[in-house]
């Protein structure tokens, strides 16, 4: 792979990872970069893990994988975006009552659910001549710039729109696994 194709791959992998951080951030109290880079580092590290994972598991076993990675990211996306929906549609919560921060246990799962496509393409790199190393430090790297971005422009999007920003990120994170098991079974192109 030459590095035009490896940066597009990085950026393709990066993008969901960035819907589903808007939608964290706009759930914050006024997300500062400092959480905004904590968020990015998490989802980044997930990201450029999993292709490793996907490599590996690809050399050894990719019709497993591959068979079964669409329901995965779909179930975890389906469970995190609708907490988000629940939470969203509960009794307002202030700006001052908003957390600062979200835990890393939620970050981790909601960076692994966004990062199961991300393995499937691990899996298939597998089969092909490419530094599997360098290929997962770039989607990592733009992974953790996507989502830096993502967490603060959910912070004028959650000011601009209040709570109801969650019900929005929570929609996107399930109409993501919806897309991802609609491609993976063959209904979309």
């Amino acid at each position: 792979m030459n590095i035009a194709s490896t940066l597009l791959l990085a950026f393709a992998m990066s993008t969901d990872a960035f819907a589903a951080a808007v939608g964290k951030g706009a759930t914050l109290q006024r997300p500062r970069m400092r959480e905004a880079l904590r968020t990015g580092l998490i989802f980044g590290v997930i990201e450029a893990i999993t292709p490793l994972v996907g490599w590996a598991l690809g050399k050894a076993a990719a019709p497993y994988v591959t068979s079964w990675d669409h329901w995965i990211a779909f179930g975890l996306l389906l469970v995190l975006g609708l907490r988000m929906i629940r939470s969203g549609f509960s009794s307002p919560t202030p700006e001052a009552e908003k957390p600062v921060r979200h835990s890393f246990w939620l970050l981790a799962a909601t960076g692994l659910a966004t990062s199961i496509d991300a393995m499937a393409v691990g899996a298939g790199l597998a089969f092909i001549d490419v530094n599997i190393f360098s290929t997962a430090a770039t989607i990592g790297l733009a992974t953790l710039i996507m989502v830096t971005i993502g967490v603060m422009v959910g912070r004028f999007l959650g000011r601009a729109v209040g709570q109801r920003a969650e019900v929005a990120g929570g929609l996107i994170l399930v109409a993501i696994g919806s897309v991802i098991l609609a491609e993976h079974l063959g209904y979309m192109v």
